[in-house]
């Protein structure tokens, strides 16, 4: 596929997302996606997730842990194979009622039209901020 065809792609996945269409935007991965996170503490969803059913449960732990609450990709970039998205976002932990906001880059892999790969980079200390859970010492 040309660079057009697979950002349109990207494009109806960033906007299935925003609907919240997960099994829609799962029909463009490939069987085998490999979709990597940062890996945050007390987050659940970091690492590498491998293939359409773990990516499925990566994306409900997302949902269990955080309320995304503004989303936004701002721009595409593609080149061969590879769509490169530039975006913010805004979530709530819900375990700890704390909020990030965060620029972000996701980086796409396309074969035959379909996601292969998709790796993920965002502000980790915000995250983790965000993620952390109080402690308080005794005096």
């Amino acid at each position: 596929m040309n660079e057009d065809a697979n950002t349109e792609i990207i494009r109806a996945c960033y906007e299935k997302f925003g609907r919240g269409d997960i099994s829609g935007l799962l029909e463009h991965l490939s069987d085998d996606i490999d979709l990597t996170a940062p890996e945050i503490e007390n987050a659940p969803h970091g690492g590498i997730w491998h293939g359409r059913k773990a990516v499925e449960k990566f994306f409900e732990l997302v949902n269990e842990a955080e309320e995304i609450t503004d989303y936004e990709p701002r721009e595409y970039i593609a080149k061969g194979d590879r769509v490169v998205v530039l975006g913010r976002s805004t979530a709530t932990v819900r375990a700890t009622g704390r909020h990030y906001s965060t620029e972000w880059v996701h980086v796409h892999t396309m074969k035959n039209g379909r996601i292969t790969s998709f790796i993920e980079f965002f502000d980790t200390a915000a995250a983790l901020r965000a993620f952390q859970k109080v402690t308080t010492a005794l005096k």
